[in-house]
């Protein structure tokens, strides 16, 4: 009996972006989630599209990107500390597949922005191990777009890792 009230006494909630529960200044969660994600993603592709004859991409991707993590719903100082990082990747990334650890840099980034409990930062092992592992299958600059693709599964399959540690809780004893 007494178990049972215990139980009843404890409500389940059922979990929530932390991200999603902040009061934003202006626009409205989805909306900037989504723009601020296609920003980050295109600027990133798009200065992966410069070269010598054509720095305009560089210029257009880096405030493309710097727009994304500033527009993300999070915390200010979050998305101000993210921006710095994000463009260091980015451009670290143009150096070609040997430079795919560079994900690690943003994946954190990404942990931060998103309010990640700290549990949530063991899926850094996987981003970091991708980083180690791709440079020995491909280590010209033509195979860069499988390095992406392969990078950015695994980042995506990390982070959604990360929020399946992040919704776990804590049973009270």
């Amino acid at each position: 009996m007494r178990a049972e009230s215990a139980a009843s006494t404890r409500t389940e909630q059922r979990w929530q972006e932390p991200t999603r529960r902040l009061r934003l200044r202006w626009g409205n969660y989805i909306d900037r989630y989504l723009i601020g994600l296609l920003l980050i993603i295109g600027g990133g592709i798009q200065l992966s599209g410069s070269n010598d004859y054509a720095p305009w991409p560089l210029l257009i991707g880096t405030i493309a990107h710097a727009v994304g993590w500033s527009i993300l719903p999070a915390r200010g100082w979050r998305r101000i500390v993210a921006v710095g990082p994000g463009i260091a990747q980015i451009w670290l990334l143009l150096a070609g597949p040997m430079a795919v650890w560079a994900f690690s840099i943003t994946y954190v980034c990404w942990l931060l922005v998103r309010h990640r409990p700290l549990r949530s930062y063991l899926t850094l092992a996987f981003p970091i191990a991708n980083g180690f592992i791709l440079p020995l299958f491909f280590t010209e600059y033509p195979g860069m777009p499988w390095a992406m693709l392969i990078s950015m599964c695994v980042f995506i399959g990390a982070a959604w890792l990360a929020r399946a540690l992040a919704t776990t809780r804590r049973v009270a004893g």
